[in-house]
């Protein structure tokens, strides 16, 4: 059975939240404005995954802000990009955690480095978080913010969204699902036991992603039809590339064979949206400009899937030099990437993530 439910922009008025979050695709057309989605918050203004970096990306313009979700310890879902946090805290200027420095083989990759499954919340508390690329986006605010769990990330969007009288998506990324299940330490019925056990998230718009495909079957099952605000993203790696679930059981499905016409109409019997790296949507040239668009986005829409693309930046180094400012890579290039986005929106996509929300909400207001 496919997918049918639809992200839906809500209004910005007051008692905006007893409005119907969502419909089915034969309810409703396709949204009619694309939604910001603020990656990791504004992640390029602030260190990601902090309360001030969604704090940041709201008060931008931000239609959701964006959690990446890994387990502790003690089995609490944490806001991380990654299990492996000596490059986005201070953990390493920790005499009383130097021991716990390891190495370990997540999804197939060798990585070296401090892990959150091996602190309680307790001690990962005791951490400051530290900007991940400092080469392009400074330290200022390194060891201002504490590390953040699910259960405060979503209280605090619930009070930004009372605050400002309008209702703020969370788009919520399970990361290395079988990893974790493997050490007992599985992320699914968790994230679904917070989501219900807010009342803020019994009814805003949620949209859970995930790399791997298991686990998005597994709450598309769980979800039934008693969720129409919960919707599911299969997010789109390399193509050559295979899902780590489907790695981890010997399977040989690479998510270039999940973008053909074929595989999205199997994506769509469990999913809402996939979420592939804009290159695939339309890539760069050899020179660096901005070359044709694929017809990705229309075989998509064809199998009745969204296309949220990641991840617009605004530096130089990030962008076609159609947009660049001046020839600093490192340049902060605000106007260019707002220009970039434009070019994607004309090639029809549903939503986008951004390290800049501000940028991004002016490319779809047209500022």
């Amino acid at each position: 059975m496919q997918a049918a439910r639809r992200l839906v922009a809500l209004p910005l008025v007051a008692g905006a939240l007893a409005l119907p979050i969502s419909l089915t695709a034969h309810e409703r057309p396709l949204a009619a404005q694309v939604s910001v989605i603020g990656h990791r918050g504004a992640s390029a203004l602030r260190p990601e995954h902090t309360l001030a970096s969604y704090a940041k990306a709201i008060a931008d313009g931000a239609d959701f802000v964006e959690p990446d979700l890994v387990s502790s310890k003690d089995g609490v879902l944490l806001i991380r990009h990654e299990n492996e946090i000596g490059s986005t805290t201070d953990v390493a200027q920790h005499p009383e955690f130097s021991a716990r420095k390891t190495t370990r083989t997540v999804d197939g990759e060798t990585v070296s480095g401090w892990f959150t499954e091996d602190f309680t919340l307790d001690e990962l508390k005791t951490l400051r978080a530290r900007e991940r690329l400092p080469q392009l986006r400074g330290t200022r605010y390194d060891g201002a913010f504490q590390l953040v769990t699910f259960d405060e990330f979503i209280d605090f969007v619930a009070a930004e969204s009372a605050a400002r009288d309008r209702v703020i998506g969370i788009i919520p990324e399970i990361k290395h699902g079988t990893y974790f299940a493997a050490r007992g330490l599985a992320m699914e019925d968790k994230v679904l036991a917070a989501l219900a056990a807010h009342a803020y998230t019994r009814h805003a718009p949620v949209e859970i992603q995930s790399f791997e495909i298991g686990n998005l079957k597994y709450l598309y099952d769980k979800l039934g039809k008693d969720h129409p605000n919960i919707r599911l993203l299969q997010l789109i790696d390399e193509p050559g590339k295979r899902p780590a679930d489907v790695a981890a059981a010997g399977g040989t499905l690479t998510y270039a064979q999940m973008l053909t016409p074929a595989g999205l109409r199997e994506i769509a019997r469990y999913a809402d949206a996939i979420g592939p790296d804009y290159h695939a949507i339309i890539p760069y040239r050899t020179d660096g400009m901005l070359g044709a668009p694929t017809t990705l986005v229309h075989d998509a829409h064809a199998a009745g899937l969204e296309v949220h693309p990641y991840t617009f930046r605004p530096e130089n180094y990030f962008l076609a030099k159609d947009f660049w400012k001046g020839s600093d890579p490192r340049t902060y290039n605000a106007d260019g990437l707002a220009a970039q986005i434009r070019a994607y929106l004309d090639a029809g996509i549903d939503a986008f993530f951004t390290d800049d929300p501000a940028a991004g909400r002016r490319a779809v207001d047209g500022g």
